[in-house]
């Protein structure tokens, strides 16, 4: 026999259900559009990624926090997952999949053998180029875009993306600059380190880990400056 608690749990699960955009939640005229929904025809839309939220007659979506929206002009850094006859899947960390055309490649493509440009696995940096209801694309072009080669990858929260860029870059230039690695911070979350020493990568992701951590704080900027002074030091005598 179902206790009360379990039935409630079911209730609530049934209740609530992960959605992407452009995926149906419910069909009829009796249901209304709330918040992140919009009605298409009989159907009830959803304009973001979240719990599917059904409250009587409205029917809402609840945004999960951290994860990655994708918006026209970021620069994410994504993992090739398939090759197509036209182009790349590519996991950008966003609830929908991204594509990239040839068309948008770089460089010269071999259409024979699209892997000799990008293959399974290859982590690559690129901009969106439009964001559609059930997909992404994505281009090459650009500068810093393209295959990423050697160094590390370290994933932190979307959300705290800005603050690890700072205003006008200033956070993650001081970062480079202490650490003397080459970084480049997508929008997405997922952040791609390459120094000339592994210490020295190491040392910028724990430095990025840091301002995540502190995100919160005021005066960050003063506190990643005494962080990283008295980090490398104690880098350099060991």
């Amino acid at each position: 026999m179902i206790s009360k608690q379990e039935k409630e749990e079911k209730n609530e699960k049934e209740k609530r259900e992960i959605v992407v955009p452009g995926e149906i939640i419910v069909s009829g005229e009796d249901y209304l559009p709330g918040e992140w929904t919009e009605r298409e025809g009989k159907n009830i839309i959803a304009s973001r990624f979240g719990l599917a939220d059904k409250s009587g007659r409205l029917v809402k979506i609840i945004p999960l926090s951290g994860i990655y929206i994708p918006r026209k002009g970021n620069v994410v850094i994504g993992k090739v997952l398939d090759i197509t006859f036209n182009g790349w899947i590519i996991d950008t960390n966003a609830p929908y999949q991204s594509f990239l055309s040839i068309m948008e490649c770089s460089k010269f493509v071999n259409k024979n053998d699209l892997s000799e440009c990008y293959s399974i696995g290859d982590m690559i940096a690129v901009k969106v180029l439009s964001v559609k209801r059930k997909g992404i694309d994505l281009t090459a072009k650009g500068r810093n875009l393209g295959k990423l080669e050697g160094g590390i990858i370290i994933h932190i929260n979307s959300n705290k993306v800005p603050r690890v860029i700072g205003k006008e870059g200033s956070m993650i230039n001081l970062i480079k600059k202490e650490s003397n690695c080459d970084i480049t911070v997508g929008q997405n979350g997922i952040i791609w380190i390459r120094g000339n020493k592994i210490e020295n990568e190491l040392f910028a992701k724990k430095a990025i880990l840091f301002v995540t951590e502190k995100s919160f704080i005021e005066g960050l900027t003063e506190k990643t400056k005494e962080w990283l002074e008295k980090n490398k030091k104690s880098k350099e005598e060991k």
